[in-house]
Parts: C-alpha cells; sequence; structure tokens
C-alpha cells in the first residue's frame, strides 16, 4: 500500500516529466515560504507557470482536479508574486495550471488544465 506521501511525491514527479515532455521548462519545485507552497514553477517561453499538482487513488473524496479549490488558486497567485520579488527572470505573464493524477488499477491518468485563474 502507498502512503499518500509517497502517491503525492510519485504524482508530482510525473507530473513534472509530463510538463517537460510539454515543452515546459522547469525551474523550481517544492518552493515554499510561510504563506504556503507552490509544488512546480515553469517557463512556457515567456510566461511563468504555477503548478498545483494534485494525485488521488481513488474518487472517494472527489476527483483530484475537484479538490482545488477557488481558495487555493488564489493563494497560488498570490504566492507567484511572492516568488517573483527580486527575480531577475522576466515573465509576460502569470499563468496558474493544475494537474490532476488519478491512480485506477495502478495506471495514472493525467489531467492538465491550463489557465484556471
Amino acid at each position: 500500500m502507498t502512503s499518500a506521501r509517497e502517491l503525492g511525491r510519485q504524482g508530482e514527479q510525473l507530473a513534472a516529466d509530463y510538463l517537460r515532455a510539454a515543452g515546459l521548462r522547469i525551474i523550481e519545485r517544492n518552493w515554499s515560504c510561510p504563506e504556503g507552497e507552490i509544488d512546480i514553477l515553469a517557463r512556457d517561453g515567456p510566461v511563468l507557470v504555477v503548478v498545483e499538482v494534485k494525485t488521488r487513488s481513488g474518487r472517494s473524496h472527489g476527483t483530484a482536479f475537484e479538490a482545488v479549490t477557488p481558495a487555493k488558486l488564489a493563494r497560488l497567485r498570490g504566492l507567484a508574486a511572492r516568488w517573483l520579488k527580486g527575480r531577475p527572470e522576466w515573465f509576460s505573464a502569470v499563468r496558474v495550471d493544475v494537474v490532476a493524477l488519478e491512480r485506477f488499477a495502478g495506471d495514472f491518468a493525467i489531467r492538465h488544465d491550463r489557465g484556471v485563474c
């Protein structure tokens, strides 16, 4: 049996691999500050992409995508502003994406929604 923490780490690795294959450049993973954590920060051309990764092994508590609340998305925007403060890199925009992974019979289904807020 996989623990929730192990499942989350596995999901984040699969999400990072998926995003790289989709052409995004991973800048940082698991950035945190006192206000919270950003799972993945990536560059998609000139755009900074803040990625929330949710992994579930079933739907007893809803889908992985449904677990990302409007409050969580708003907090991610604030965290992105904090991460950007003092950075020398330039980005034309900030986008928040959700990568939701659900495991069924050992296989993962991936849903990537771009620009959710």
